[in-house]
């Protein structure tokens, strides 16, 4: 496998990570009757929209979409369904970010509201990761040439996500701490 479609798989696998993480939290708070940590809820839906929003979607749409497009044209119509993800996630997270916000000031009648798009967003993700996984990573390790691959390994070179394994910037340490209980113990 190329490192290009590795990097992006363990990114995925971050993202599934940390939606877990975040489940099993509401799940654990509402057994025992308490409010959740929001902090580290916050600290999840700020992760997302940080790097995945805007490193790994730039990572596919700009650089390995545009060269499956060119090579398996007759997929465009699904590499067009994930570009609109892409876009449509953006907003389900504002969306999320706003229903924790109001679940935070206004307690319990928002809890059920946070849950539901909390897991919508997780289905969301999961059916959208799963599309790329299943059908356009493979098809790019069929029909992407070597130059293609060189091109997309010096692309995403950029410094890693902290969570597949990279070292956080200063300015995200403090982010990756709230975050850690979530990780597994390697990240």
């Amino acid at each position: 496998m190329h490192s290009s479609i590795a990097l992006l798989r363990a990114e995925h696998r971050s993202i599934a990570t940390l939606l877990r993480g975040a489940c099993a939290l509401m799940t654990r708070a509402r057994a025992r009757g308490e409010t959740p940590d929001f902090d580290v809820l916050r600290a999840v839906l700020f992760y997302l929209a940080e790097f995945p929003e805007r490193h790994h979607h730039r990572r596919e749409s700009l650089g390995l979409f545009p060269r499956v497009r060119a090579r398996a044209p007759l997929v465009r119509h699904v590499l067009d369904h994930l570009e609109e993800d892409h876009v449509r996630g953006d907003a389900c997270l504002r969306e999320l970010a706003h229903a924790l916000t109001a679940f935070q000031l206004l307690g319990e009648p928002r809890r059920a509201a946070f849950e539901t798009l909390l897991a919508r967003y997780v289905d969301f993700q999961r059916s959208h990761m799963a599309l790329e996984e299943d059908e356009i990573f493979p098809l790019a390790l069929d029909v992407l040439c070597e130059r293609d691959w060189q091109e997309l390994a010096a692309e995403f070179a950029a410094p890693p996500d902290p969570s597949t394994g990279g070292v956080p910037d200063a300015d995200y340490r403090g982010l990756f701490d709230r975050l850690r209980p979530l990780l597994p113990a390697s990240a």
